[in-house]
Order: structure tokens, then sequence, then C-alpha cells
């Protein structure tokens, strides 16, 4: 088997656009209340309906995903990230805004559950650690270039201009990816679909130790990193601020691409996952005893890039099925959203409490958690 990277490319291409759909809004958020006067907190929800849609439906979205059939469902998704980004490039009254990110929560959900599942399918088992850390990428990725080219084209021509923009890329993509899709083999046929199947589907997700554990590391993930990039900065040197904020995220998807990908060639995804947690929580005791220390911060983000990538690469590892891979997916979706959601308000709960050092503290924990995490579900595997 021959994996086909161009194809490859095109899906994480299309991941860029499902980060972008929470990333357009997030560039310019500081630019909204003169667009929606009066709004006030409501304008928050702009920003977090798309995470909480996640929150709600993101182990139904595997399932759906999993039974609609992936090529359908990227595809769709695409067009409907397309449409929605079409209408609020109209800057319409805010209810509709609220609505149209409702259902761009959905469209988000789909895609982030059919690409990766399609790219673990379609990757020969040698270059699947490679291609999976490729897609591990696609948030940062996206937001680095939202940042260089997005803020600047509001500049210029305003906020429809970034969305219209996002549209045009969304449905560049549905057109490219919906020749390339024809030509593989069908997917077969399309199991039944009714509610008391989701249910049941739902629970066997989180009693499995082998498709909830990528997800089980994830929520302690994406509880570290957003909230340790949003409230680190005033801890950090003045004149160097900008330089490690921007590192970061750099450093982070580097590891990840380089020492990632090489270590997922020589052991088990799920052993990177507990060395980038356990490296992490001891970065995070260095950023404890020697406050914002420059190279604590890079090392950190370091130790988080190996979790980034083998958490994607730990779903086919541990899971043979596109059904059961699609679940996992959708059960990282729904608890990336969760520790997405908790872990800026906690760590600044903590700051207020008890000062800069709750800050590592607690992410140190957190850290820890996903450690055991994955030693208590690895034990329950190895005694079935």
């Amino acid at each position: 088997m021959k994996t086909p990277f161009p194809l490859i490319f095109a899906l994480w291409g299309a991941g860029l656009g499902a980060a972008a759909q929470y990333g357009k809004v997030s560039v310019v958020f500081d630019a909204l209340p003169a667009v929606y006067p009066g709004a006030g907190a409501a304008l928050g929800f702009v920003v977090s309906l798309v995470g909480l849609v996640g929150i709600v439906f993101g182990v139904v979205a595997g399932l759906v995903v999993a039974r609609v059939r992936y090529r359908r469902a990227l595809i769709s998704a695409l067009w409907i990230g397309a449409g929605v980004s079409a209408f609020q490039a109209l800057l319409p009254d805010l209810p509709l805004l609220l609505a149209s990110r409702v259902i761009e929560g959905a469209s988000h959900l789909a895609i982030v559950v059919a690409a990766p599942t399609l790219i673990a399918q379609l990757s020969a088992p040698k270059d699947r650690g490679l291609t999976l850390s490729l897609w591990g990428t696609f948030f940062g990725v996206a937001f680095a270039v939202l940042s260089l080219l997005g803020r600047p084209l509001v500049a210029g021509w305003g906020i429809p201009a970034l969305f219209a923009a996002h549209s045009a890329y969304m449905a560049v993509f549905a057109v490219l990816l919906s020749g390339w899709l024809k030509r593989l083999p069908p997917e077969g046929p399309q199991p039944f679909l009714n509610l008391r199947q989701i249910m049941r589907d739902h629970g066997t997700i989180y009693r499995s130790p082998y498709i909830s554990a990528p997800a089980a590391g994830w929520l302690f993930y994406t509880f570290c990193f957003v909230s340790i990039l949003t409230v680190l900065p005033p801890y950090l040197t003045p004149e160097l601020r900008n330089l490690i904020l921007a590192a970061m995220p750099i450093v982070s998807i580097i590891v990840s691409m380089t020492m990632g990908v090489w270590l997922l060639r020589h052991v088990s995804a799920v052993r990177v996952v507990e060395l980038g947690f356990a490296g992490s929580a001891l970065c995070l005791a260095w950023l404890w005893a020697v406050p914002g220390a420059p190279l604590a911060c890079l090392a950190l983000a370091a130790a988080l890039g190996l979790i980034q990538g083998a958490s994607f690469a730990a779903v086919p590892q541990l899971n043979d099925t596109a059904a059961a891979q699609a679940q996992a997916n959708g059960a990282m979706a729904q608890m990336g959203n969760l520790g997405n959601t908790l872990g800026t308000p906690v760590i600044a709960s903590v700051l207020l409490s008890f000062g800069y050092a709750g800050m590592p503290v607690v992410a140190g924990l957190a850290c820890i958690g996903g450690l055991c995490a994955h030693l208590i579900l690895g034990r329950l595997r190895n005694r079935m």
C-alpha cells in the first residue's frame, strides 16, 4: 500500500479550514463590538458556541459520520462551512450570527471526525505516524496563518473580507476533495441510524479502554495547552514575551513532526503520549521553581508537542475499524472542546486565588492526570 500524500495534504488543508472556523472569530473578536454595539457579554458566545456544540455533540458526530460515511460527511461539512461563512460575510443580526455559529459547530465536528479517519485509512502503516502527526498540527498552523494574514486582511478590507475568504477556501477544498475522493473504492452499505443506537454506542465508547483512550489524554492536553498560552504572558520577561509566545506553538509543531514521528516508528503512540505528559509535568515543576523561565516554556511546548501528534496516531493503533476510529475521533473532539472550555477559566481562578505558583501546580496535576489515565486504560486493555 502506497500513501497518497497529495490527498493527505488536501485532507489536512480541509482541517485548516475547520480550525479557521474557530480562529476567524478569535482573531477579529476585538473588532466585533463596533459591528454589534450594545451586544455586551453575548458576543462571547460568537466564539464559544462552536466549542459548546463540540462538547454536547462530539461523540454523536463520530457515530453519525460513521453511518453517513466519511466522504459524504466531509464534503457536505465543507459545503455547509462555505455557505455559513458566506452568510456571515453579510454581517447578519446577532441572533442570526449566533444561529449560524451553531450550524458551523456541526460542520466543524464532521470535518475533524471524518478527515483524520480517512487519513488513517489511506495511509500506509509505515507512514501513519507521519500523516497523523501532520493532522495534529492543523489547529496551530491555522491560528498562525490567521494571525499573520487574517488581521491584515480585516484591517484593509473589513471583517466581511475574512469571512468571504474563508468561504472561498472551504468551497475550493470541497470541490478538490469531491474529485479525489470519488476515485476511492465504495465504503460499503450505510448502517441504519436511530437514537437508541446512538445512545448505546455512546456508552460503548466510554466503556472501551481502546476507543476512549486517545480522548482521555486529549482532555488533559487541551486543558493545559490553551490555558497556559492564555495566562502565561504577564509572567514572562517583557522584552522576550512576544518571541516566546510565538515560538511555543512553533516548537510544539516542530517537535511533533520530528522527534514525535521518529519515536512513533519505534514505540507505540500511547507510550509517546505518556512520555509527553511526564515531560510536561517536569517542565511545569521547572516553571514553578523558576517563574517565567524562557527555556522552561520552550521545553514545555516541546513536551506537549509529543502529545499532540501521538494522540491522533493512537486512534488507529488502538482501533482497527474505520467505525471505531470515527468514534474515537468524535470522543477526542468532545473531550478537546471540554478541555479548551474548562482550562482557561480554571487556571485563571487559581491565579486569582493563589497567584503564579498555583498555575504550574494545577497544570502539572493535569499532566499527571493525563499520564495516569493512559496508564490505567493501558492496564485495563492488558486484562482484556
